[in-house]
Formats: C-alpha cells, structure tokens, sequence
C-alpha cells in the first residue's frame, strides 16, 4: 500500500501529459466501482474513454458556442415555427442536421424587417454548434468593417484564413450595408473565398434584384449573387411581422390587464 500512494500521483502526472482530464477526476472513483461490480480491466478502461469523449465533446462545443457570437436568446427552442412559411417550417430539420454544411451550400433568408429571419439563422447556428461546426455570427456591416481594417493595415489573407477556420459564417442583416468601393470589395473577396468551400448564411431585407444596392457595380453584383446561389437554399420569410404580432398582443393583454383592475 505504500508504493500506491507514488504510483498514483505519477499516473495523475502522465494523464495530465497526455490531455486527459476527465481520466484524472474519474479514474479512483471508476475504480471502485469497478472493483464492486466485478468489472474487467477492458470494461473499466471502455468505461474511462466513453467519459473522456464525451467530456471532450462537449468541451468542444462549450468552445464552439463561446466563440460563435450568436445571441444566447435566439435558440431553436425559442423559435416559434408556427409563426414562420410553412414551406421554410418543413426545412429546418434538415438544415439543422448540418448536411449542406457538408456540401459547402449557403442559406439565403429573405423577407422584410420583423418576420424572423435573424432568429432562425442563429437558431440553425446554435444547433450547428451542438454538432461539432465552427460557427461565426456578425451583423454584416462589422464583418465588413473588420475585413476593412486587416486590409488596411495589411493583413487581409491573414484575417480570411482565420474566417475559413469557421465552418459557416452568419451574415445577419446584408441589406443594410449600403457599399462604397473599398467595402464593396473586401465583401466580394469574402465571398469569393468561401465559394465552394465553405458555408454563408445570409439574411436581407433586399431581394436579389435590389442587390445593386449593396455592391453598386452591376458585374459585381452579378457575380456575387451568382457565387451564393450556384449552392444554396434560399429560405423566403413572407407573412406578417413576428414583432409587431407580439407587440399587439402585448397591448391587448396590458389593456386587458388594466380593465380587469
């Protein structure tokens, strides 16, 4: 019994070494359990590496979702289907799976302000990180300025190589960026990057035929559109505005509240 004490602070040093951390916490009381149950060496050993991939999963997507940016509320299980397309409410399944990721396509989330669009992208997001992709939301306008700011100071293929390490990049809000040249270009060369290889999740309360308005020149326009939607799914958010449904009903029941006082 002696020589188990030096034993085990050497085993708990060469587990640290290794990476193993969940090995560190559980292996005594593993052990124990092992040596009531009756366990083999084999199963006592399966036992320890099931808990270190697991907790190295989901230390993984503790990561992911810290460094994703998107907004803690707007998470599938806050998303009200109901209120969406029914055509888009039969797509989300199967863009949660996280499948066109696989493919490099995109999703384009088109509709006018309040329909739910932001909200559904980051949904997909959220459940994008529970399965292991990098994801990276930003509004539009700061993804521009920080690819403005790499340029300028002269480091913009550094800065692009550390965007391709997500494997889909939100892009909330495209249609309001309105473009000079030098932003028109450094969005071009984004999107370009990532054609084929990589996933954009876009949403924009401009429609394509209004896109002109973002890029200002017609060929850059042209080509844009046609590197996002040679693979994409493009998600049409009609209907009536979520936000000012909410607000209504909210003034009904303040309303009602007050004459029943």
């Amino acid at each position: 019994m002696k020589r188990a004490a030096p034993q085990e602070a050497t085993l708990v040093i060469l587990l640290r070494q290794l990476k193993l951390p969940s090995f560190v916490s559980a292996y005594e009381e593993l052990a124990r359990q092992a040596e009531r149950e009756g366990w083999s060496c084999t199963e006592y050993l399966h036992r320890l590496v099931e808990l270190e991939v697991s907790d190295r999963r989901q230390r993984r997507i503790d990561r992911l979702s810290k460094g994703s940016g998107l907004p803690k509320d707007k998470t599938m299980g806050a998303l009200k289907p109901e209120k969406l397309p029914a055509k888009v409410r039969r797509q989300i399944p199967s863009l949660s799976d996280g499948d066109f990721v696989n493919r490099a396509e995109n999703i384009l989330a088109f509709g006018l302000p309040g329909r739910g669009k932001t909200h559904l992208l980051a949904a997909i997001g959220h459940e994008l990180v529970q399965r292991g992709y990098a994801v990276l939301f930003t509004p539009a306008y700061r993804l521009v300025q920080r690819l403005l700011a790499a340029k300028r100071d002269l480091v913009l293929e550094r800065e692009l190589k550390r965007l391709d390490a997500y494997d889909a990049v939100i892009l909330d809000d495209l249609g309001y960026v309105q473009q000079d040249r030098e932003e028109m270009e450094v969005l071009f060369t984004f999107l370009s990057e990532r054609y084929e290889r990589r996933s954009v999740m876009i949403t924009s309360n401009l429609v394509f035929s209004q896109w002109d308005k973002i890029f200002k020149n017609p060929m850059t326009t042209m080509a844009a559109i046609d590197r996002l939607v040679h693979h994409a799914i493009i998600l049409e958010m009609g209907g009536p505005s979520i936000r000012e449904e909410e607000a209504k009903a909210t003034r009904r029941q303040s309303s009602s509240s007050e004459a029943q006082a």
